[in-house]
């Protein structure tokens, strides 16, 4: 008894020393600390779900004190983001990161962020200079490292004015490919496959299109060549599980023209889509503007001293992946002993630069870094020729802090001069000010191509093809308060013509959601927060209606089916939660696309063992819907006998891997499948994290083929809505909180609001912990 008595005390006192040990890395909330840094003090106000609002009269003062915010709550996140990115992961998680170390470390992210703070103006590096301090400080002022750490057996390293645009670099990772992987497969597929085939199975575009000029693509007719053609006799056929062909790192957004609204001014929504973890990749926060009477309010990176998006008082603006094509693939033409390449100068050495790459627990790993005068070597194509790559992402405009001009300007026409001089990765740029103005450019520097139009890897050799620097303010495609007096972009293609012809194409997302979008827009004539909001979260399944009446009509009277006939049929036309007949509809198309593409794989892997289609899939819509409607016996996949095999083992097969789950199939809801998974990075390597860091098992509605984007894992990071000049109608959700420490008072809040769609407030509410910094 005793004994056991005992035991239990020595638990308790344990726990209670783990809990005292653990409250120690929370951030002050309250209080004055003498800062020594500051030539103003900076009051930071917080009110109940971790808002922040700094009041100074000095801007270097306010960057110091957002600095020291991110630190305090979000350090061990803004290291993996620059860690990333330089790739410097394998020093603090070990060997597990080294593949993507090297794969990163190519392109020398650190060394390009050192030369770049180095041709940063010199206000804009003394305010990163005060960013910089205040991280560092709010490090210190910890009770003690942030918790991460010490379960890592690791220090925190100091943050650097580099470490600040690594976690720029970062965002060009996660947008857009660092290896021309749209490009790569394009090519070889064109190279590859019977031009008739190409042409069919990977259009450009077609009905679903919804740009902001243009009309959509023709579709290709059903080609001659037979699928079988490129098997040979015994060849096996492989099969690649479909994710959905819309899960991109993308976002939503649309302006609404003063014409349009109660109040004169436009009114702007943006919903930008990420991976979801905790904690969530933005940090809410606002600061009053020195010599102004406007406070700028929106989400800022951990890592960086900006609003990314928001509203200044005067316009409002944010942002949505472009998915246009923003480097080129350059086939190397070697000599003999591969050390040299050609070049419109003739021969030149290719340059070897080595890299260290440290690793925790392990000896430092060696690379050897293959560069050209056009970017580095960074891999082979379908024919094994060494590929170099041309990246925006390398040059000194792509990777600035001209986004803190946003600060300053008070007009739709000045947001969109500033547009080519943001160094950030290109994005659609919307945006709406005070007096009503809307437009639309693209926020990131533009290169002007020349013999060449960036589609297919192409030799640089004769120096016929190559770059000539960046579009200028003119040049810069841009649209300035339409007609309509609206404007949307959701990941698809935007506009046709010539401008398509700069911008390219690196995998536009289907237009699906981009015109159920549009439609909404147009659906109305007058608009405030809450109706887009509306729109925001539209889970309607319009896109999948044809597919839904398909199925319907596949099965009716179909012997040992009623039941899923009976949930196909009222299946409720929406990705709610609780529909089972959605999810079959959904998995079924996909499934169904497999199957019908499964022989293009097959023969490319004959040429690329590792080949996946990847957002070459984007545009599968529009040949399988043909197949489907028409069912060509040539096109048909040799390992059914018919269309209607096919078919029948498409819904087999989902309908198979729902009840594997062990329910019955009434119970197999689209709740049950997108059900969130929103955790903790190091939850992947240390499961027990979850039991105190993961939001909550929700079931989630929307899809990706619909405004409401959502999957377990990615979603609307954010959801703002707001007019400016009256922020205090505005409406956010945030996806996690603002903390990144469970014990926080603001650790998780808001998230409810998130799942559920509440209007909860863009503004900050009242001021409910004070911290001055002096």
């Amino acid at each position: 008894m005793y004994l056991l008595i005992a035991t239990m005390v020595l638990i308790t006192v344990l726990l209670l020393a783990a809990w005292a040990w653990w409250r120690q890395s929370l951030p002050v909330l309250e209080g004055s600390i003498v800062s020594g840094q500051l030539s103003e003090p900076a009051l930071i106000h917080r009110d109940q779900q971790g808002v922040v609002m700094i009041q100074s009269s000095d801007r270097n003062s306010s960057a110091f004190a957002l600095g020291f915010l991110h630190a305090q709550e979000r350090f061990f996140q803004m290291d993996l983001l620059r860690r990333s990115s330089a790739g410097e992961l394998s020093e603090l998680v070990g060997p597990a990161a080294l593949k993507k170390d090297k794969k990163v470390r190519r392109h020398q992210f650190r060394k390009r962020a050192e030369r770049n703070i180095e041709a940063m103006p010199e206000t804009q590096r003394q305010l990163l200079d005060h960013y910089v301090r205040g991280v560092n400080f709010g490090l210190l002022q910890l009770g003690s490292k942030p918790w991460e750490y010490f379960l890592l057996g690791q220090d925190p390293r100091p943050w650097s004015a580099a470490d600040s645009l690594l976690t720029t670099f970062s965002m060009y990772l996660t947008l857009q490919s660092e290896e021309g992987k749209f490009e790569r497969r394009d090519t070889a597929l064109a190279d590859l496959l019977p031009q008739d085939l190409y042409t069919f199975y990977f259009p450009a575009g077609g009905i679903w299109d919804a740009p902001l000029i243009g009309e959509e693509e023709p579709i290709s007719t059903v080609p001659e060549t037979p699928i079988s053609s490129l098997l040979g006799k015994n060849d096996p056929i492989a099969y690649q599980t479909m994710e959905s062909d819309d899960k991109v790192y993308g976002s939503n957004n649309w302006v609404v023209g003063g014409a349009l609204t109660e109040h004169g001014g436009a009114i702007l929504a943006n919903d930008m889509h990420l991976g979801l973890n905790v904690p969530n990749i933005w940090f809410r926060a606002g600061w009053n503007i020195p010599g102004t009477n406007r406070t700028i309010r929106g989400v800022t990176l951990p890592g960086g001293p900006i609003v990314v998006a928001g509203s200044n008082g005067a316009i409002a603006w944010g942002f949505t992946n472009t998915g246009a094509d923003w480097g080129d693939l350059i086939p190397l033409e070697l000599n003999s002993d591969t050390t040299q390449y050609l070049t419109p100068d003739g021969w030149r050495d290719i340059t070897l630069e080595e890299e260290i790459i440290k690793v925790k627990s392990a000896p430092d790993e060696a690379l050897i870094v293959k560069k050209t005068i056009w970017g580095p070597v960074i891999g082979k194509n379908h024919r094994g020729t060494p590929l170099a790559y041309r990246w925006v992402a390398h040059d000194i405009p792509a990777g600035n802090m001209n986004l803190l001009q946003m600060e300053s300007i008070t007009t739709t026409r000045e947001a969109l001069n500033l547009g080519p001089a943001i160094g950030i990765p290109h994005q659609n740029l919307l945006v709406g000010d005070q007096k009503g103005n809307i437009g639309w450019t693209i926020a990131g520097p533009i290169p002007k191509r020349f013999g060449f139009d960036g589609s297919r890897s192409v030799s640089w050799a004769e120096g016929k093809t190559y770059w000539d620097g960046y579009l200028t303010t003119e040049e810069q495609p841009r649209i300035y308060n339409p007609a309509n007096h609206r404007l949307w972009s959701a990941n698809a293609r935007t506009v046709d013509g010539n401008w398509l012809k700069i911008m390219g194409d690196h995998g536009y997302a289907l237009g699906a959601r981009q015109q159920q979008i549009r439609d909404n827009l147009l659906a109305r004539q007058q608009f405030d927060e809450q109706s887009l909001l509306d729109i925001q979260l539209d889970d309607r399944a319009i896109f999948l209606q044809r597919w839904q009446q398909h199925l319907t009509e596949f099965l009716r009277g179909r012997e040992g089916y009623s039941e899923t006939y009976q949930l196909v049929q009222n299946w409720g036309g929406r990705a709610s939660p609780d529909s089972v007949g959605y999810r079959i509809v959904r998995n079924y198309r996909l499934k169904f696309m497999e199957l019908c593409t499964a022989p293009i794989l097959t023969f490319m892997r004959k040429s690329q063992p590792n080949f996946s289609f990847g957002q070459l899939k984007r545009q599968f819509e529009y040949p399988i819907w043909t197949l489907t409607q028409e069912e060509p016996q040539h096109l048909l996949n040799p390992d059914f006998e018919s269309w209607t095999a096919l078919k029948l083992a498409a819904l087999d097969q989902v309908l198979e891997k729902m009840s594997a789950g062990g329910l019955p199939l009434i119970q197999q809801t689209w709740g049950e499948h997108n059900t969130a998974s929103i955790r903790h990075p190091l939850a992947r390597a240390i499961s027990a994290i979850d039991w105190f860091t993961a939001m909550p098992e929700d079931q989630l509605a929307g899809d990706t083929h619909m405004p409401r984007f959502q999957s377990p894992t990615h979603g609307a990071s954010e959801r703002m809505v707001v007019s400016p000049g009256r922020e205090e109608y505005g409406i956010f959700h945030m996806a996690t909180g603002q903390s990144s420490h469970p014990l926080s008072p603001f650790f998780g809040k808001g998230h409810s609001d998130w799942v559920e769609g509440n209007p909860s407030p863009l503004k900050e509410g009242e001021s409910r912990y004070q911290l001055k910094l002096q």
